[in-house]
């Protein structure tokens, strides 16, 4: 017979999304809950590598009554508790309905990423899925809340002129129709309303989420399973250097190597810049450090060889300044 904490008890299974300025917006959301919430929730909030993510779950815990603990991998889901991301791991569930916490390949230069989780809570949850998009720059989250909506979950938008950060939720609006839109300050009465209510209609699972899922968990990692997502494009991933796939069937347009790197096209041009950068400085640094070799060669030289090496310093120092 199941138990209070069972998975056959679950009425929905909450997923959320955040990144810049994601505390106060989870505070004030938390805050609404009441002991015994009939779900549990898990949250990706985008957090530096080396964050201390008990700082961010005292901070929570302050705040209501509902738990707020650390994910553990191959932990079992229970209602009422609410799961965070750990800092530097993805956060993902497991097709038995238990947590996966993984370091696997970066999506959208963070991880955690919000993608992997929402993509894997609509393969396990299909329409019992309830998706939560909050303040963040940028655009993670929005094909995982597409994923969700592919798959009959239900999608609800932060209102952009609350987030402090309206880039995701505003990415979100502009790629779906997302069931609700509303400030976080109202939020949680709608989740207990939600809960009450049946469920969408439950559809079948899109094989293209099914295979991005499988290679976020790492359960696939070949070429032939790229493939199957879309075709291959003349730029290379920026996180391993190997070929992209850009995804078909997405109203996003987005990236995938077959390692498991995955980019929205505005992350992927955020990576290559920052490649540039360091690409540019790193020439920099070695014009500069020729130009020093050179001079110092100079000293030791005479005449006409002199004269050709400190010409060839100069040299260096016009690409220096350029």
């Amino acid at each position: 017979m199941a138990t209070s904490d069972t998975l056959d008890d679950f009425k929905k299974v909450v997923v959320i999304g955040t990144s810049a300025g994601g505390l106060n917006p989870l505070k004030t959301l938390i805050f609404q809950l009441r002991k015994g919430f009939d779900a549990p929730i898990l949250v990706v909030q985008h957090l530096s590598p080396d964050a201390q993510g008990n700082v961010f779950l005292d901070a929570l815990n302050r705040i209501g009554a509902i738990r707020c603990e650390q994910a553990v991998n191959g932990a079992k889901l229970k209602k009422g508790h609410l799961y965070v991301a750990r800092p530097d791991h993805h956060l993902m569930i497991d097709d038995d309905q238990t947590l996966i916490v993984t370091k696997g390949a970066r999506e959208n230069r963070f991880r955690p990423a919000i993608d992997p989780l929402f993509r894997s809570a609509a393969v396990v949850f299909a329409n019992q899925v309830i998706g939560v998009i909050l303040t963040g720059y940028l655009d993670d989250g929005t094909a995982g809340m597409i994923a969700i909506q592919r798959c009959g979950g239900i999608c609800i938008v932060q209102d952009p002129t609350d987030a402090e950060y309206p880039d995701m939720p505003k990415s979100a609006l502009s790629k779906l129709d997302p069931d609700f839109c509303l400030p976080v300050s109202k939020m949680g009465e709608l989740f207990y309303q939600l809960l009450q209510e049946e469920s969408k209609e439950r559809v079948p699972i899109p094989n293209d989420i099914r295979v991005e899922s499988k290679i976020a968990k790492r359960v696939l990692n070949d070429l032939s399973s790229v493939e199957i997502l879309g075709k291959q494009v003349p730029f290379n991933c920026p996180g391993c250097g190997g070929v992209l796939w850009e995804i078909e069937n997405d109203p996003t347009t987005r990236f995938r190597c077959y390692t498991g790197h995955a980019y929205t096209a505005a992350t992927l041009l955020a990576e290559q810049t920052m490649k540039i950068e360091e690409t540019m400085w790193t020439a920099m640094r070695m014009f500069q450090e020729r130009k020093n070799l050179l001079l110092n060669v100079a000293e030791n030289q005479k005449g006409v060889n002199a004269q050709l090496t400190l010409e060839q310093a100069e040299l260096s120092q016009v690409h220096i300044d350029r």
